[in-house]
């Protein structure tokens, strides 16, 4: 299978304010499109075959190396374009909501382990939301380091590389993972894959 790169599920400006349109400017159509192109390019004779983007990242882990980083990215960012909506965020509902009251007690103990995991997260990565083991876990990954390749199954992820926040947060991590947790988070896509796990 080929790489693509997906479009927006929402108009570039359909964030504001608390993403703008200049930073998807760069992060869909410039850095993630580089994952695209440059995957591409390494897949040609990786003899890997693939039904699903989820396949294809298992398999390209195997080989490891800029292979797995481009398609491991590809992955990564599709997941995190579909983790945000337009007027998301706050206290979740669903299945998912009953979930976080379980294993974190309360919304506000995800919240606060949530952010905590992506400003723990040192220098370029991810903070996730899995199930794993039949409970919800916040989990970090470095690079392009997914949960797929550990057995978890994703649940939300938010972009802790510099380039997913600066031009609307500066070096304000912590402000941009509140306000993805408060405004942006997608509790719909959240649910859909809780029933998935």
């Amino acid at each position: 299978m080929k790489l693509e790169l997906p479009a927006l599920p929402y108009a570039t400006n359909a964030l504001e304010p608390h993403m703008s349109a200049q930073t998807f400017s760069f992060h869909h159509a410039k850095h993630h499109n580089a994952y695209v192109v440059k995957g591409n390019e390494l897949l040609e004779g990786a003899g890997i075959e693939a039904d699903t983007l989820e396949d294809l990242v298992k398999a390209a882990a195997k080989l490891g190396g800029a292979l797995f980083n481009n398609v491991g990215q590809c992955y990564n960012h599709e997941f995190f374009w579909k983790s945000m909506k337009p007027n998301g965020g706050g206290a979740p509902t669903g299945a998912i909501a009953a979930k976080i009251e379980a294993d974190f007690g309360s919304y506000d103990n995800f919240k606060k382990e949530f952010v905590a995991g992506g400003v723990g997260q040192f220098g370029s990565g991810w903070v996730w939301l899995v199930v794993d083991g039949g409970k919800l876990k916040i989990a970090k990954s470095a690079n392009a380091e997914t949960p797929l390749t550990s057995g978890a199954t994703p649940i939300i992820v938010c972009d802790v590389w510099e380039h997913a926040y600066y031009i609307d947060f500066q070096n304000r991590r912590p402000d941009f993972l509140a306000c993805f947790v408060d405004n942006l988070l997608n509790w719909d896509f959240a649910n859909a894959n809780l029933a998935k796990a």
